[in-house]
């Protein structure tokens, strides 16, 4: 709450550089020399152009198949898959595999697909396309603030706020009538794991994480919004607890949530077997 709330001070400024903790800056650095071979080992088990069936990749069906086919022969989305490491627009964007992708709670009742293509010119250079389910927010949004009512167009919209680096190179599209936004999967996407942090560590990245969505939402108020903002946190912060009661809720609601969608969800496998 400190880091977050400090990116509304009245010195605010978007453009200083946020000190990076060491945990952040070991990924960074490891990320930076990332190729292909490395995301695919880590993601895929190994090397090999493909997509492993099994806990993590499902078998698509036809249908599912061919509606990804017919996403893929969009022009925006060949587009995304060359744009991004300098590829030549015109280099032909072949689908080499694709899976459903069973990948935390967003692969809950929802539609989630690895797609793994394939961009001529390079035989190592292959695509990782990560495509899932828009649904409707849980969260209020202002009366007056404009908002995409295409679910996908406002998750790709909130990503672009919230991290333009991510932002960019997201596109919002449709899957046999559902909304689904699409990314590419970079090398560089690694992320922190925080079960190998020491306290202090997940501590230190905690901050510097918050700091980074409160300098987001600071981006997007005016001086005096910010003024507002900040007294109305300071306002709900307890003097003999850091943390709000409203974070503390909210984080509790949305574990239980996670386990009861999870644990619901296995048993409703154990009864289709049985």
């Amino acid at each position: 709450m400190h880091d977050y709330q400090g990116a509304f001070a009245p010195n605010f400024d978007e453009n200083r550089d946020l000190e990076e903790p060491e945990p952040v800056r070991r990924v960074a650095k490891k990320a930076a020399t990332a190729s292909w071979k490395s995301l695919a080992a880590e993601d895929l088990e190994g090397t090999n152009p493909t997509l492993p069936i099994g806990k993590c990749f499902w078998p698509l069906s036809q249908q599912e198949k061919r509606d990804i086919e017919k996403l893929l022969a969009d022009k925006e989305i060949h587009r995304l898959a060359t744009r991004l490491r300098s590829r030549d627009d015109n280099e032909d964007v072949k689908l080499v595999d694709a899976a459903y992708w069973v990948k935390g709670c967003s692969s809950l009742g929802r539609s989630r697909y690895a797609v793994l293509l394939h961009v001529d010119g390079n035989e190592e250079d292959y695509c990782l396309l990560d495509l899932k389910e828009a649904v409707k927010a849980a969260a209020p949004h202002a009366a007056r603030a404009r908002m995409p009512s295409d679910q996908a167009e406002r998750v790709v919209e909130g990503a672009r706020h919230l991290s333009p680096y991510l932002g960019g190179r997201m596109l919002a599209a449709k899957l046999d009538g559902s909304s689904v936004f699409v990314r590419e999967l970079m090398p560089q996407d690694r992320k922190i794991e925080v079960e190998r942090l020491t306290s202090q560590e997940a501590i230190d990245v905690a901050g510097f994480l918050a700091a980074v969505v409160g300098r987001a939402h600071g981006r997007q108020m005016d001086a005096g919004a910010r003024k507002e903002w900040r007294r109305e946190l300071e306002r709900t912060r307890s003097k003999s607890l850091n943390a709000p009661g409203w974070l503390w809720t909210s984080l509790v609601e949305l574990l239980a949530d996670h386990e009861r969608g999870y644990l619901d969800h296995c048993r409703e496998l154990a009864l289709e077997g049985a």
